[in-house]
């Protein structure tokens, strides 16, 4: 029996029924994945000092990969498979510090897909062991710089696909709704005292949460402004204040899973309102104060997140503003038991956090910054 022309198409390739079958099943494993997932929860954080102001903290350490990750991880893979760029057996390489190498790992052991993470040799041990545990294989390089070219150059010489949360992770997100971490937030926030938060503190990465949230609240019209806040050796603060691209630093932040080197293409400075520079050294305590005033440990990078939001609310307390502020838990701290929270290891950093913890405590005690 002779063959439709399309059917000899698709035996040779070009509309292949076998690939169209795997995405199908790709695309509803991962829907099932997020339909397994609760909503990580809303943490208000009690502070009497603070009278008038309420701070909210999103807890993402609750994903099932244990950080804010998982959901970029999910979009990603997502918006790779639809484009067609991740297909049956494709190897995935991904240039990541740690948590979105984690949550991209169990992406891609759901979906049976090789995976490999090119990250600086510094990457935490425990970050290591979660990306290995989930089936991930770790790829070093001496240079934080050098994670971009190294991960192109694997993909082509594998022939997978480079994931790159940097350029993509503005575009993969639905900013509209559909369940992003913006629509998250404002629907847990709905009952509250301040329903509205005045401001949303965030630090960045890849910038696709910053932008997810900027442009959400602009897609709604809400009065909701949003802050990112930046880290040491990273050039998003200085590209925002000097409205240039361009620039670059060497090294990398010693803040795992936030600030870059260069500008990433899925910043969008335009939809933030502000930013905030925060050294190392305030972000380390203020991880610590919080951790002790939730008592469990959260992650270098939530501790910026916090010193940011302590920031803002003291500039609304020295005008005479109420309103509620939200920022999130990225990940948990247990990730860091050998670097954060290992006193020798930040003592050879250089790091001296007494003075920042001082400035901390007494904020949310007795409301003086």
């Amino acid at each position: 029996m002779s063959h439709p022309d399309h059917l000899t198409l698709a035996d040779d390739g070009l509309f292949s029924c076998r690939d169209r079958d795997w995405t199908r099943q790709a695309v509803a494993v991962l829907a099932a994945d997020q339909n397994r997932s609760a909503d990580t929860h809303l943490v208000p954080l009690r502070v009497p000092a603070l009278a008038g102001i309420d701070i909210y903290l999103k807890d993402e350490s609750t994903h099932p990969t244990g950080s804010l990750k998982h959901r970029l991880a999910r979009s990603l893979f997502l918006f790779a498979i639809c484009n067609g760029w991740i297909r049956r057996g494709t190897p995935v390489i991904e240039a990541s510090s740690g948590s979105t190498a984690v949550s991209e790992a169990y992406m891609a052991r759901l979906l049976d897909l090789p995976y490999i993470a090119v990250m600086p040799r510094s990457t935490s041990p425990e970050k290591i062991a979660a990306i290995e545990f989930m089936g991930g294989r770790c790829h070093f390089v001496d240079e934080p710089a050098a994670i971009y070219r190294e991960s192109q150059d694997m993909a082509a010489r594998l022939g997978g696909h480079y994931i790159d949360q940097f350029t993509y992770a503005a575009h993969a997100t639905d900013w509209r709704g559909n369940n992003n971490i913006a629509d998250s937030i404002f629907s847990q926030m709905r009952l509250e005292v301040r329903p509205v938060p005045a401001w949303i503190v965030m630090s960045a990465g890849t910038g696709g949460t910053s932008a997810t949230i900027g442009r959400y609240i602009r897609y709604r019209g809400l009065e909701t402004r949003l802050c990112v806040v930046d880290v040491e050796h990273s050039v998003f603060y200085d590209n925002f204040v000097q409205g240039r691209r361009d620039l670059t630093t060497a090294g990398g932040s010693r803040i795992e899973g936030i600030g870059r080197p260069r500008f990433e293409p899925s910043f969008i400075p335009e939809v933030v309102d502000h930013m905030i520079r925060v050294p190392d050294s305030a972000s380390l305590a203020a991880m610590q104060v919080l951790s002790r005033r939730l008592n469990r440990r959260v992650g270098g990078s939530t501790g910026t997140n916090f010193y940011g939001l302590l920031s803002i609310a003291a500039r609304m307390r020295r005008a005479g503003c109420t309103g509620s502020l939200v920022t999130l838990i990225c990940d948990d701290g247990e990730r860091y038991r050998h670097t954060y929270y290992n006193n020798a290891w930040v003592r050879a950093q250089g790091f001296d956090l007494s003075s920042h913890v001082e400035q901390i405590e007494r904020f949310l005690d007795d409301g003086i910054w």
